[in-house]
């Protein structure tokens, strides 16, 4: 499991994603129940929420900081695709149906932010999992990845919105995303 594949609300909440943890590649031998078990053990959080899918194109098998970040305690952006001939739009409106059902610790409902995913990007005929959830958060910026795209300056202006506090900044990951990851992926399991 790497640190792509948990995203985390501060208040004792954890979010991942079944095609991730469960694929059997990963964890062959242990239940969603016993997963749920070590993530509760080893992060101190009470609950453990389950979307399905992760994007066409990613290599992790689904990682969720492609997919659902969590802005606030209660608050999530989740990438969805609008167009209907896309293969990521199903896979999107079933994590969106399932973020719709979720509920916290406190029973309180999530609150969704739709986020555009970008426009198809293919290098070497393979499909490139962009995404302009993949941003990285430091103390006082976001680093949101940007891909060329019409939609670009869109998902900058709804991150913006959710981050009132820092100064969202866009960079072009047109030429690091053909690495299937972005800044989010770049930020974790450096060596200390």
């Amino acid at each position: 499991m790497e640190g792509g594949s948990v995203e985390f609300n501060g208040a004792g909440t954890v979010l991942t994603s079944t095609a991730c943890l469960l694929n059997p590649n990963r964890n062959p031998t242990l239940s969603q129940e016993k997963i749920e078990w070590y993530l509760q053990q080893y992060y101190g959080v009470q609950q453990v929420l389950w979307v399905e899918e992760g994007i066409v194109g990613d290599d992790t098998d689904g990682h969720i900081d492609d997919t659902v970040r969590f802005v606030t305690e209660d608050t999530v952006l989740t990438v969805i695709e609008t167009n209907k001939q896309d293969e990521n739009y199903e896979l999107l409106q079933t994590n969106l149906k399932q973020l719709r059902q979720m509920r916290l610790l406190n029973g309180k409902q999530l609150n969704i932010v739709e986020l555009p995913m970008p426009d198809e990007l293919v290098y070497d005929d393979q499909r490139l999992p962009c995404s302009y959830a993949n941003f990285y958060i430091a103390n006082n910026y976001v680093i949101v990845p940007t891909f060329r795209c019409s939609k670009d300056e869109q998902a900058l202006r709804i991150i913006q919105d959710c981050f009132m506090d820092r100064e969202v900044i866009g960079i072009d990951s047109t030429e690091i995303i053909w690495g299937l990851g972005s800044f989010h992926c770049l930020s974790q399991q450096e060596p200390v």
